[in-house]
């Protein structure tokens, strides 16, 4: 029998990570770009279709658009950078009390780890055996992985998470915004909501295809609820058209 070479074995384990791609794994960035690019949309468009219905000329109406995209990024960055930094903080202080477990009682930590990998339906002898060889690659990886649900080369970063974020909704609000400058005279409603329209469309259908969910599904549900947004807006606008003439 042909004893099997371990380094061809190690290859061929990293060939197949790189080509077993789950959609799994893409969900997170993808939720936060997706989510902010709709904010982006939704929030300038609603608000460009409330002031646009209350008769205000079309410098006005492009000032509150540019408006709302500066603060809708910086709100969507602020909020994104206080989550992750609360997030990144709980991570690092578990990283740290698992530190100084191994450091004081690594017998206990290793029946600890073997545990894990028996409830997981490996058969005693087994799950200690391969706690011990995690152990003595990464002792504190195994156990932010496998105890704790942390990948240690995967923090939270809270920077990365918050400019990601102000620019998704910014990439979202230049849409209506475009369509306010390039808007033909006396069509400016109807092209922000039209291309509005068409852009979360777009963006519902493009994360249902990369999900794996029926495209159509997605593209109807983001759709409907940026317009429902824009409808209830400009009827408020309205509203305060008439009043404040």
């Amino acid at each position: 029998m042909t004893q099997a070479d371990p380094n061809a074995a190690r290859e061929a384990g990293k060939r197949a990570a790189r080509i077993e791609l789950h959609r799994s794994l893409t969900t997170g960035w993808l939720r936060a770009a997706v989510l902010g690019a709709n904010d982006g949309v939704v929030s300038t468009a609603s608000l460009i279709a409330g002031v646009a219905a209350a008769q205000a000329s079309p410098a006005v109406v492009l000032l509150t658009g540019v408006a709302g995209l500066v603060a809708g990024a910086m709100s969507m960055a602020a909020g994104e950078y206080v989550s992750v930094c609360s997030q990144a903080d709980a991570e690092q202080a578990d990283i740290e009390q698992e530190r100084r477990e191994q450091t004081n009682d690594p017998r206990h930590e290793h029946a600890e780890l073997a545990a894990i990998y028996e409830g997981r339906g490996l058969d005693p002898v087994l799950a200690a055996e391969v706690s011990r060889q995690l152990m003595r690659h990464d002792a504190l990886a195994a156990h932010a992985r496998d105890e704790l649900g942390i990948p240690v080369e995967g923090l939270a970063r809270p920077v990365q998470a918050a400019a990601a974020s102000a620019s998704a909704f910014a990439a979202g609000a230049a849409v209506p915004l475009l369509s306010v400058v390039l808007a033909p005279a006396g069509a400016m409603s109807e092209t922000v909501i039209a291309s509005s329209l068409l852009a979360l469309v777009v963006l519902g259908a493009l994360a249902a295809r990369i999900g794996g969910a029926s495209v159509l599904r997605g593209a109807l549900r983001v759709t409907f609820w940026g317009a429902a947004a824009m409808a209830l807006t400009a009827l408020v606008g309205s509203w305060f058209g008439v009043g404040l003439g």
